[in-house]
């Protein structure tokens, strides 16, 4: 790993504050470029899928990449305000090394991600798609009741 320069008292030079920022960038990308591939990863095999919510009058929906899930592994739960979703993908091998393989890159592979939701959200009512790898949470809000009239004596 490269670090970045560093001057001695006696050169005498200008200092750039943009200079600065583009070395403190590079050093930056240097040090991510030594680790593997972290984005995406809540820890350890588990993958926390890109999420859309989008609140309308009626109801909140909730989008999900699960790519490769099938809907029977789907789990999904309200929990303390938050829309929970798990799921696991392909099959648990304990031999990696069989006869054969080059390189196997697709494993077992679990998805967790729990989604804070505006207040007043039902499950009753709530339905789930997937489509081509795309999961679709649709969930009613509550039907506020219009504020009682406060007689004044």
């Amino acid at each position: 790993m490269k670090l970045p320069i560093k001057r001695t008292p006696r050169e005498v030079y200008t200092w750039d504050p943009f200079d600065e920022i583009r070395r403190m960038q590079e050093y930056m990308d240097q040090m991510f470029r030594a680790f593997p591939a972290l984005e995406n990863r809540v820890g350890g095999d588990v993958l926390s899928p890109l999420t859309d919510v989008m609140e309308e009058d009626d109801r909140v929906v909730v989008t999900t990449d699960m790519p490769g899930i099938e809907k029977e592994s789907i789990e999904l739960s309200l929990k303390d305000n938050a829309l929970v979703i798990s799921a696991g993908h392909g099959k648990e091998e304990e031999d990696s090394e069989k006869e054969g393989y080059i390189r196997k890159e697709r494993t077992y592979t679990r998805y967790h991600r729990e989604i804070l939701l505006p207040e007043g959200v039902s499950e009753e009512g709530a339905s789930a798609k997937l489509h081509n790898g795309v999961l679709t949470v649709t969930l009613p809000k509550l039907k506020k009741e219009a504020g009682k009239k406060i007689r004044v004596e």
